[in-house]
């Protein structure tokens, strides 16, 4: 029996192969920028905003 080509199938598929590795790729930049050295100070300074009295 031969597979039927529709567009669930295709969009499935373009999913699957395109967009699965760019949203990982985009979501472990996030955490490489979240936990790169060169950024504590500024995410220090910003966790203190909350405790902040002014």
């Amino acid at each position: 029996m031969k597979a039927i080509l529709t567009l669930d199938n295709l969009a499935s598929g373009l999913v699957t192969t395109i967009w699965t590795p760019v949203f990982v790729a985009i979501f472990l930049a996030i955490i490489a920028y979240a936990f790169w050295p060169r950024n504590k100070a500024e995410f220090d300074k910003a966790a203190q905003l909350p405790l902040r009295e002014e």
